[in-house]
């Protein structure tokens, strides 16, 4: 059943859209701007190894889904493009992780500065026990903005489809939301800062599927100005949103690697590993 769901999906999106809105499935990233992109990258919590020689080139202005079974390193590796990873002991890289062509491991390179240029949203809304108004400041004010905090407030709302449902609860505490509405909120304090990237860790696996389809249609939204990078566990949710899809699975021992990355319809119709269309199916996972 959820196979058969999935084709519906991918068939609604790719096969049966009018040329103009159809996506362009070019091989590879020929005709994106690469704005994030992982060279043989590895990671280690101590003396384990979470990640194996991953190699993947994010397009800017587009969503990238990642995709596998849990403990495959997912969080992992959307953990490490804005540099999250850092704060857990014992951790450690290898390899390079180039934002617009640098190396965001190299020396000199401040890891706030990252975080500010590439923001992230958690799996479970994670607002501030403070007013909405607040939350959406707190990122400006804490990167020193000089000038009307309200004028950024109010467009960070309106970028995540938020702002006529609180406009008038703007000194409301934030923890009183919906939680679908505090997922966009969290979004909407990431868009505050003006990142170039948007990260979402399963953003909608504690939402209903009301607040989810409403997510989704925000990050279609916001891709036609950032570059969001999504990890979800929701097969359907990568065919609706994603334009590019990165497969993950669990090495022998235990080490994420990354066994197929291209355009969605590729990934879901045409896989061109056999372990893709079996997780994809339903078959393990």
């Amino acid at each position: 059943m959820m196979h058969e769901q999935l084709a519906d999906i991918v068939a609604e999106r790719f096969v049966t859209r009018p040329p103009e809105l159809q996506i362009d499935l070019t091989p590879g990233l020929q005709r994106e701007e690469t704005i994030l992109e992982t060279r043989g990258l590895s990671v280690w919590y101590g003396g384990f190894q979470a990640l194996r020689d991953i190699s993947l080139a994010v397009p800017g202005r587009r969503i990238t889904a990642i995709i596998g079974p849990s403990g495959c390193g997912k969080s992992t590796l959307i953990r490490c493009f804005n540099r999250m990873n850092d704060l857990i002991p014992g951790f450690r890289v290898e390899g390079e992780l180039l934002f617009e062509g640098r190396n965001i491991y190299g020396r000199g390179i401040d890891p706030v500065d990252v975080r500010r240029r590439i923001g992230m949203v958690f799996q479970k809304p994670n607002p501030f026990p403070k007013s909405v108004y607040e939350n959406v400041a707190f990122g400006a004010r804490v990167n020193g903005y000089v000038g009307k905090l309200s004028e950024i407030v109010e467009r960070a709302l309106r970028r995540a489809a938020l702002w006529d449902e609180v406009k008038d609860k703007l000194r409301q505490n934030a923890l009183a939301l919906s939680g679908g509405q505090q997922q966009r909120l969290c979004i909407a304090r990431a868009l505050a800062i003006e990142p170039e990237v948007i990260l979402m860790d399963e953003p909608c696996s504690a939402l209903d599927p009301v607040a989810t389809l409403k997510i989704e249609d925000l990050m279609r939204e916001l891709a036609e100005r950032y570059a969001i990078v999504i990890v979800t566990h929701n097969m359907q949710q990568a065919a609706r949103v994603a334009d590019y899809s990165a497969v993950m699975m669990m090495a022998e021992d235990r080490a994420g690697e990354m066994i197929e990355f291209g355009p969605t319809r590729q990934v879901f119709t045409t896989p061109k590993e056999k372990r893709t269309e079996d997780y994809i199916t339903g078959r393990f996972g």
